[in-house]
């Protein structure tokens, strides 16, 4: 129960990882609340989110501290993108790119800018964003072969983009004892193509790809006291693969 009675937002809390964080946050005794585009009524403290808009992220923001008078916690998890994610690079639109950058990075910008801020009135709080190994590193074409799968330009972009920002923000609000890092998940299955996951597997040294399950305590642990002294860092849950 490390969390026990924090308040902690997950944007994307529908989505595969969103869903996995936030009952994992929320068995840590943690009060979360999912904001996203789209609401699940079966569930309680759900808020439509749009962190494409200012306008959302600061109704989100006041709304919780009329209720509860706080943040102790946010995790950037939503990920926005255009349908034609996924296109071979050569067939990538200018205006595709700048889309998927504008709603997935500069999305992440607008949470940050409102959340923090108020942080830094609490004088505490932990901010957690989700990136990616591709955003360490660049991707290997091979594990694609045999598929019509290939790697997002944008993304890799977007999230090296965004572990940099996070060593930006862990500079600039340390002194205001507010702490902000990533976790980058190595590939998550999703009943992709089984050929694609075979490829994965084989040149992953644990041999399997990610679970959800698998990401969510590594989030936990950052959002929690027990990580009081660590800011500006990026947790790899990758199964060994950057190891290589």
């Amino acid at each position: 129960m490390r969390l026990k009675e924090k308040i902690i937002v997950v944007t994307g809390g529908s989505g595969l990882l969103g869903k996995e964080i936030t009952t994992y946050l929320e068995g840590q005794g943690a009060q979360v609340v999912v904001g996203d585009i789209t609401v699940d009524t079966s569930r309680k403290n759900q808020h439509h989110l749009d962190i494409t808009s200012e306008d959302s992220v600061r109704e989100l923001v006041s709304t919780l501290l009329e209720k509860h008078g706080r943040i102790d916690g946010w995790v950037n998890n939503a990920f926005p993108r255009t349908r034609d994610w996924g296109n071979k690079f050569e067939e990538v639109p200018l205006k595709s790119w700048k889309e998927n950058i504008d709603m997935h990075l500069n999305g992440y910008f607008i949470c940050c800018k409102n959340v923090l801020e108020q942080m830094k009135k609490q004088k505490s709080g932990s901010l957690v964003n989700i990136g990616s190994i591709y955003g360490v590193q660049g991707p290997d074409f091979n594990i694609y072969e045999g598929t019509e799968m290939t790697s997002a330009s944008a993304y890799s972009a977007i999230k090296g983009g965004v572990i940099n920002f996070t060593r930006y923000l862990a500079s600039y609000y340390g002194r205001c004892n507010v702490r902000i890092n990533t976790v980058s998940p190595g590939g998550i299955f999703d009943n992709q193509n089984p050929v694609f996951v075979k490829n994965y597997e084989k040149n992953t040294p644990l041999g399997r790809m990610a679970n959800p399950a698998d990401i969510s305590p590594g989030v936990a642990f950052l959002l929690s006291d027990d990580a009081a002294y660590i800011t500006g860092q990026n947790l790899i849950i990758d199964g060994g693969w950057t190891a290589k």
